[in-house]
């Protein structure tokens, strides 16, 4: 059995489906003692794991299913060399709200000095990076990073109708102000090995 919680969010994984059941069937009588319950919406059953994607092919079925969790989707998926790989990647949906918030902001600061939004923008981008560069995840990285850049030029060139605000001289702001994207936290193993050397 493994364990992944943080505050009231949790993700339990069992080798063997029928532990599974007994630890929710438990989980649910526990909850019913104290008058509380399971959200149905978020609490389900899933086949994950190294074996899902053959288990699932010889019954026939696609895929298997994926998991939100901390902000990141958790998808089974295999490596260069064909070795299993949990890959995390940025959620979609919050990616949206955060570069909605983005837009909202900056069209706020519309007029300020360009050096004022590029340093605000940074502490945004950079603070994105700090919690979603993970490894698997450079694709979502890039995409927001991109995404950051078009809305910082739109922004720009709606300071004035004149203004014809150049891809190329977005490209050399950005180079300026925002972090590029990267992987900054190692795999999980790796941080376990540092953690608890043998």
């Amino acid at each position: 059995m493994i364990l992944m919680r943080y505050a009231d969010d949790i993700v339990v994984g069992f080798e063997h489906e029928a532990d599974a059941r007994r630890f929710w069937d438990d989980m649910r009588k526990r909850f019913e003692e104290f008058s509380l319950s399971l959200n149905p919406d978020k609490t389900r059953l899933i086949e994950f794991g190294r074996f899902a994607a053959e288990r699932r092919a010889r019954r026939g079925l696609g895929k298997p299913e994926t998991f939100n969790f901390l902000g990141f989707t958790f998808i089974c998926e295999r490596n260069s060399r064909g070795q299993f790989l949990v890959k995390r990647t940025t959620r979609r949906d919050r990616m949206r709200a955060t570069l909605k918030r983005v837009k909202e902001e900056l069209r706020r600061r519309m007029h300020e000095p360009i050096p004022e939004q590029g340093a605000w923008l940074k502490q945004v981008v950079r603070g994105f990076f700090a919690y979603h560069a993970v490894p698997t995840n450079g694709p979502a990285l890039r995409a927001f990073y991109y995404y950051v850049k078009r809305i910082w030029l739109r922004t720009l060139r709606r300071r004035s109708q004149k203004d014809r605000f150049s891809w190329q001289r977005m490209h050399g702001l950005a180079a300026d102000w925002l972090p590029q994207p990267r992987i900054l936290h190692p795999y999980p193993d790796k941080r376990f090995a540092v953690m608890h050397p043998r």
